[in-house]
């Protein structure tokens, strides 16, 4: 399935959020996820199924001053 994760062009095989974010080594409980520009919630994300076309952000908070 061909996606889009934070403007990037990716061909996955996967059908949900948790298994893409797992597939392309994105791991923490701190991570913010929105597919199609709504954020998904880190319960919801094993349940999240993906589509052909979405695009997903996936994002970190970053620290500093």
């Amino acid at each position: 399935m061909i996606l889009t994760v934070n403007g990037e062009t990716v061909d996955c095989a996967v059908d949900r959020l948790a298994a893409l974010l797992t597939a392309l080594d994105f791991e923490g409980d701190w991570l913010a996820t929105a597919v199609n520009g709504e954020l998904v919630h880190r319960e919801e994300r094993a349940a999240h199924p993906l589509r052909p076309g979405d695009r997903i952000e996936v994002l970190s908070p970053m620290q500093g001053g």
